[in-house]
């Protein structure tokens, strides 16, 4: 394993470092980029995601590209629910809409599982959707990282 492959911070996690490993996550979702979400994972990682079921890069690319095809201006805050050593579990939500301004917040959970190099090599998620308005948006910083000084989930309520 080279050091550009390597994903600090690395289990076993610490509060700190698995909160970091959050914002990290998080950063890189908002950056729309499936190229770049997808080394954060093992060559062979499995997802669970709704009732899709993903095996490897290629299939989480192929995933990524096409759900930020349909999910436009899509904003994304995970938040710390647990840890204990090589295993995370999030809260999310993420807002979005379709081609035709249709929009959504999805809440959901996920399960992390990482190798020692801090890959993820297991990730289940489970998500549901609530039709908004745009009015109702809660998610709301220009496109990219989310700004440090823009409320959690918790501080919205969420």
């Amino acid at each position: 394993m080279t050091d550009d492959t390597a994903r600090p911070p690395f289990p076993p996690f610490t509060h700190d470092t698995a909160v970091q490993k959050v914002r990290l996550a998080e950063d890189a979702w908002n950056t729309r980029d499936p190229e770049r979400v997808a080394l954060a994972y093992t060559l062979d990682s499995r997802w669970r995601n709704r009732a899709e079921f993903l095996e490897g890069r290629d299939d989480i690319v192929a995933f990524l590209t096409r759900k930020w095809r349909q999910e436009l201006d899509y904003r994304l805050i995970k938040e710390l629910w647990a840890f204990d050593g090589d295993r995370i579990a999030v809260r999310f939500a993420y807002e979005c809409h379709d081609d035709s301004g249709n929009w959504k917040r999805a809440y959901g959970n996920e399960n992390w599982e990482f190798d020692e190099h801090g890959l993820m090599r297991r990730r289940h998620a489970s998500i549901n959707d609530v039709p908004i308005t745009e009015a109702d948006r809660l998610l709301r910083w220009p496109l990219g990282r989310r700004p440090d000084d823009h409320p959690g989930l918790s501080d919205l309520g969420l």
